[in-house]
Order: structure tokens, then sequence, then C-alpha cells
């Protein structure tokens, strides 16, 4: 089958997350039909997630080309990129202030990112219920999707958006997310100001990172006076019910916590106990490194799905570039198949030198000497 010409084929994004609504947005904005799958029932099935910092050199350049810069910036904090770096006692050791007019990486929510860009798509562009079980029919198109509700459709291209678990994937690769050794559990605190003043004081307007040599804390402002700590150690992937816990057991893991971190200050330690709610466990899962796939002219990926690294301040900012330059790649080639080439000749070698530069980069998380600046991934955790 001859590739068919981008504003000809039928385009299907598979994940409704910021990188495949951002490739979705320029799609459209170029004249070129495209429809979004998404396993949510709908918009609002779940918590999106923490803040996230979008840069001047990667995820602001996928907003400008969408036009939705100004809109952006109008939602974004400034302050956020404050960072301050505390030892176990929440003395501050370094503090990074941003000048008044820093624009390089504001702070947003992800919902209020996300709900961005989902309003800029074209009614009906987002299929959600859309659950992707399989992907069938010949390499060269046209490719049928084979949903978990009985459903099926045709396409001439998949474009994998949907994450670390990716089921468009194994259509190009066998490559599957492992362990990276590292565990964050996040607590949420609310209205902070008047509830939780003292790690209020402690976190600032932005982040702040806490580490001892062996384990971390790393805090994070959220828009409505919300703040998150991740609790970053390295134990191994089944910590909790290695130790008789589960996920409902807050005050067993609250203990196991307090047990780690005894020699750490009562101020510090208010981070691990006074949190709203109970704990979210998130091991730290990657891709082997380098993760690459042989040219398939009618599959392709983007973000998470292509390059799932540890959170250290990539993730979102690269899933969004990646999606603008599929997206511009799409407009301006003459078929579906050039496209695909012009966009992983730059995807690919870009991800596999990040990913390995970063392969062990969260051991520096519990470093007491280094500064962590991971905002954008924490929030897809």
């Amino acid at each position: 089958m001859n590739s068919p010409q981008p504003a000809h084929a039928g385009i299907s994004i598979i994940g409704a997350g910021p990188g495949g609504l951002t490739c979705a947005r320029i799609l459209q904005q170029r004249g070129i039909a495209v429809t979004v799958y998404d396993r949510d029932p709908g918009p609002d099935a779940r918590n999106q997630g923490g803040t996230l910092d979008l840069h001047a050199d990667n995820g602001q350049i996928a907003l400008r080309e969408a036009g939705l810069l100004d809109e952006f910036f109008a939602l974004a904090r400034p302050e956020g990129q404050e960072m301050r770096q505390l030892d176990p006692t929440g003395r501050i050791t370094a503090h990074q202030v941003p000048a008044p007019d820093e624009l390089f990486k504001p702070e947003i929510d992800r919902g209020q990112l996300r709900n961005l860009l989902l309003d800029s798509v074209q009614p009906g562009t987002v299929r959600w219920g859309r659950a992707l079980d399989t992907i069938g029919g010949p390499a060269d198109g046209p490719r049928r999707l084979h949903f978990s509700d009985g459903t099926s459709i045709e396409t001439d291209l998949v474009i994998g958006a949907d994450g670390a678990f990716s089921r468009v994937r194994p259509a190009v690769s066998p490559a599957v997310p492992e362990y990276t050794g590292f565990s964050f559990l996040e607590a949420r605190f609310s209205d902070v100001e008047n509830r939780h003043p003292e790690i209020a004081e402690l976190v600032g307007p932005g982040s702040a990172h806490a580490a001892d040599g062996e384990r971390c804390l790393f805090a994070q402002r959220n828009s409505g006076n919300h703040i998150r700590v991740y609790i970053i150690q390295r134990v191994p992937a089944d910590w909790t019910s290695s130790n008789g816990l589960t996920a409902e057991d807050t005050d067993g893991i609250r203990a196991a916590l307090l047990d780690a971190y005894a020699h750490w200050s009562p101020r510090m330690r208010r981070m691990i106990t006074e949190n709203d709610g109970s704990y979210v466990h998130r091991p730290i899962l990657a891709l082997p490194v380098p993760h690459a796939w042989e040219h398939d002219a009618t599959v392709t990926l983007l973000g998470d799905a292509a390059h799932l690294m540890p959170p250290l301040g990539v993730g979102v900012n690269l899933a969004m570039l990646d999606a603008c330059e599929l997206a511009l790649a799409l407009a301006n080639a003459a078929t579906v198949d050039d496209a695909i080439h012009t966009y992983e000749k730059t995807m690919l070698p870009r991800s596999i030198e990040t990913a390995t530069a970063l392969e062990h980069g969260v051991e520096h998380l519990l470093s007491a000497d280094d500064v962590a600046d991971f905002g954008d991934d924490a929030a897809q955790l």
C-alpha cells in the first residue's frame, strides 16, 4: 500500500494527555483531521496530578506553535520557579530566586494545562472511554485499532501518546518499563497557609528539596493553596507489602517512614506526618536505554510511550516537543511515511541522548549536595 498524504489520511492519537492533545491541536490548526482516543470515561475521571514547569526551549516552543503561549502565561506561576535546598534540620543551604521577569520555566498545574489544550481542539476530537487493546492490520496499513468495548476502527497512522504502559508501543517495540530501584510516596496538603503554615513557610512559593545521602523529601507548591511532597527512597518495589503494609494502611506506612527519617528534625518530619489523606505509592519506572525501534510506516510514539525516563524535569516538556515536531512533519510532508521518517530522525537521537544522561539521575536526588529539579515529571507520577 502506498503511504497516503497526511491531509487525506486517517490519523489516530491514543492518549489525551499533554502530548496527544498538543499534537492534535497543531494538526487541526494546519487543516489536518485527527481523532484522539482515551481510556478514561471523561475529562474529569481522575486527578491530573500536581504542578509542572514548561521550559522555553521545548514545552513553550510547542505551545507557541499551537497558538496557546499567551493563554499559558496567563495561567502560569512564575514565582513557582523558586527553589530551596534544605538540610534535614530545615535550614536553607541554597536558594534560587527567579528574577521578576523570569519566564524560562514557570509552573502550571497539570490539570490547568490539560484543560487549556482540551478547550483548544475541535469539539468531538477526543473519544472518551475508548481503551485500546491491540493493533492489527498489515504493517504498511491500513491499521485496525481494537478497543476493550469490542469496537474497532481502521486508520492510516497510529500515534502512541499513551504513556508508560503504552498499548501502542508493542506494535513497534518489545520494550517494557523497568523498576529503577527508587520509590516515591506522594503526600498531599490542602489549605496550607491556614492548616499547614509551618510547611508552607518551609516550601515557599516554589519547590524545596532536602536529602541526607540515603533518602530525600521534595515538596512543590501547587495552585489553590496546595502542596505535594514526594518522599523518595531506594527500596524494593514491593517494600510496603514485604513489610506487611497495604496502600490503605496510612498509619503503618507513616510509622515506617518516621523510622527511616528518625534523625530529621521535627519540622521536616511534618511533611511526612501531617498529610491530608493517604499516601500514593509511585515506584519509579524507566524504559531501557537506549530505546529505539525499526521504522514503521503506520505507527510511531511520542512522550513516555517512546522514552519513559526518571522524573528529572524533562517528561512533559519532551512529550510536547515530540508532539509539535510530529505534527509539523505531517503538515509539511508529502506522505505519512515521509513525515514519520522526518520526525523520528530528530526525536530518537534526542531521546536516547537525554535518557542516557538521566539513566542514573534519581541517585542525585538523594545527594545532600545537589539541588533537585524535576518539576514537570513529578506531576506525571
